[in-house]
Parts: structure tokens; sequence; C-alpha cells
């Protein structure tokens, strides 16, 4: 461990937060999590700057379990996410790091599910609840949730929540919480409406800026592959036999692009399901229960669902369709590789989106390899 590294042992974590820790096989603090948890644990607010990927979901979500009050009813911290499936992800990850904690209670609230679900939930008294802002608002104006205890707010991807039209939302969801709460703020840019929310509700807050570090990146062997479009499903149930890949994910651009891999692929003798910005919610959750135990093996998404597909054990991403913007990359690999493993990305690219690569490899500075197969 280098010098100015913290281990998790160092910052005197409770043994219920270290033994989730050694099950979920994480050994070592990425550093925003080395950087903002004993800030966190120290009672301050927090302006983090961190692209994702980093390992955020851990840095505030250890310091809210490490001082929950399991003796009050109340909700005690609420984090704010952009999107359902990030929401959907974050309280697996919180319940994964609870683990051992007795009675420990996590809800997300979310919209494109039945509402009145969401309040049944409510009524068990969650001490943790991660919501989107409108339907959070929806509740809030409906008598069912109360966050005017609340002892944190997590504002999570807020430069994703003022692109998605919520800073309105935002604004009026703090004024609902105490004045003496603690704040989180984590966002990967620091627009000017972000900063206005900075200067106007976190005055005095810790500040950090972290740029991702090689050993904060999961075990990920890149690989780009030069080929026809034609012949990219080919590639795929080749690259699937010759690695003896066994749990995969196929990356389109489109709605309808999954739909012509998927069939393509089940055509080859692939078994597959697919997902997409159309499909609701509770065909989404079957289709991610059905892929967790391994009832098939190739998912088929777009980068709509791709932050919501929390699965340790997936093998390999295949970039069928080369993204639109440059982030949904490292969202996209960051699907394999994950709770310790090593995992494979390949891209396969055409033609035409070689420049979209280039500039992909630019932006990443990820460095991958040249892959070839024999398509004869």
């Amino acid at each position: 461990m280098e010098t100015g590294e913290i281990s998790f042992k160092e910052m005197d974590l409770s043994p219920e937060i270290m033994g989730a820790l050694k099950k979920m096989g994480v050994k070592r603090p990425t550093t925003i999590q080395q950087k903002a948890i004993p800030l966190l644990m120290d009672d301050q607010s927090l302006i983090a700057k961190a692209p994702t990927g980093t390992g955020k979901t851990f840095a505030f979500s250890i310091p809210i379990l490490e001082y929950l009050n399991m003796d009050v009813s109340f909700v005690q911290a609420l984090i704010l996410c952009p999107t359902r499936e990030l929401a959907l992800q974050i309280t697996s990850e919180i319940k994964g790091l609870a683990r051992e904690i007795k009675g420990f209670k996590a809800c997300a609230v979310i919209g494109g599910q039945s509402m009145n679900t969401q309040i049944e939930k409510l009524k068990k008294k969650p001490q943790v609840v991660v919501a989107t802002p409108g339907r959070l608002l929806d509740l809030a104006g409906r008598n069912c949730i109360d966050i005017s205890n609340i002892y944190t707010l997590v504002l999570d991807e807020a430069d994703e929540m003022l692109k998605m039209g919520f800073i309105k939302d935002i604004k009026r969801i703090i004024a609902l919480t105490p004045s003496d709460k603690q704040m989180a703020l984590f966002s990967a840019t620091m627009p000017r409406e972000i900063q206005d929310i900075t200067w106007q509700f976190m005055e005095g807050a810790a500040e950090i800026d972290v740029m991702p570090k090689a050993e904060d990146h999961p075990d990920i062997d890149e690989y780009i592959i030069q080929i026809p479009e034609k012949d990219k499903i080919s590639a795929i149930v080749k690259i699937l036999e010759k690695e003896g890949l066994k749990k995969a994910i196929v990356f389109c651009n489109t709605k309808s692009g999954t739909e012509k891999a998927a069939s393509k692929l089940m055509g080859l003798g692939i078994s597959c399901e697919l997902l997409h910005g159309s499909i609701g919610q509770g065909r989404r959750n079957r289709v991610m229960e059905a892929y967790r135990k391994n009832k098939f093996d190739v998912l088929v998404a777009t980068d709509v669902v791709a932050r919501g597909i929390d699965v340790d054990d997936v093998e390999a991403v295949f970039n069928y369709d080369i993204p639109n913007e440059n982030e949904f990359y490292l969202h996209r690999i960051g699907r394999t590789g994950r709770a310790g493993k090593s995992g494979k990305a390949f891209s396969l690219v055409s033609y035409t989106e070689r420049p979209r690569m280039d500039e992909i490899i630019r932006y990443t500075c990820c460095n991958p390899e040249e892959y070839t197969i024999d398509l004869g």
C-alpha cells in the first residue's frame, strides 16, 4: 500500500461493515473511498468531483450505515439519483453492505413502478430511501414520506440530474429536509447550476476532486475487433465459443438494434433476452432475475439500462454498436470485472465507427488491443 493510503481497517469501521466487505470480496478502498469516508464519518458535508466507476456508492453508503440509529422509526438518509436503474443498483449495493445489520431496511422510490407498492414499503419504516426526484416529490405531496428528520442527504450524479431537468425538484426536496443535515454531492462535472446548489446549501463543505487511478478500475481486458457490420453477430458467437464465455452482455445503441441482434443470436442457438427503455419495469426485473440465476447466457441491452445491470459474474461485454457518448463506454465495460473478478470487453468496430472509437480511446485513456478471429 502506498504512503498516504488508508485501509478499511484503519477507518475503524464496525464488524458488521467489515464482515460485509469481506463477503463481497472488497479488499481495499478506492481513492474516492479513502478520501470521502473519513470526512463523512467526521460529520462533514462533502462536494466530490468524481467520475462514474470510482466506487462512489460505498463512499457515501458506509458512513450512512455506520451512523444509523436503529431505535428510531423515521427515514435517516435520502439518496437522490437521476435514473430508476441507478436507484435500484444503489439500493442493492446498500443492502449488500448492510447484510449483517439486523433490522436494516432500504427501499427505492422510483417512477415506472406501482406507487401503492412503494407506499407499502415506506410503511415498513426504512432507514434509507433511494429515490428519483419526481417520484419522491409525488409521495411527499401525498404525505406518504417524511424527510424532515433525515441526518444525511446524498445527491449522486448531480450533473446528470441537471441534464434531466431535476434542479428545481432538488431544491424543493432540500427545502423539505432539516437545515442541520449532512449533505454529500457527487458529480463528474461541476456546471454552474451545480455550483449554485453548493453555494446556496453547502457552505463550508469539504471538497475533493478525484481523478480515476488505474488501481481503482476493475481488471478488464479491452479489445477491438475491426469488422464489417454484417459480420458482427458471427464474430460475437465465435468469441463466445473461443473464450468459453457463459455470461455476457451485448450493448446496442437503439431499441431496434437490440431486437435485431437478439433475434440473430437466437437464430444461431445463443440463449438470450433483451432490455431497452420501452420494456416495463416488471418485465425488466424478471429478465434481470433470470439473468442473475443463469437462466440464459447473453443479455442484449441499450444504454438506458446499462447502469442498472448490477450482476457480479458477467464475464464479458460486447459493444455491438460503438456508443454515442464517451461516458457510455465506461458505463458499459464497467458491467464486467465486478466484485474483484476479471472481465473482458470487446468493441466491434466497423469502418464508419473507427473515428468514434478513436475519440473514445482519447477520452478514456484506455488502450484496447486488436483481437483477431477467423470467420472463414
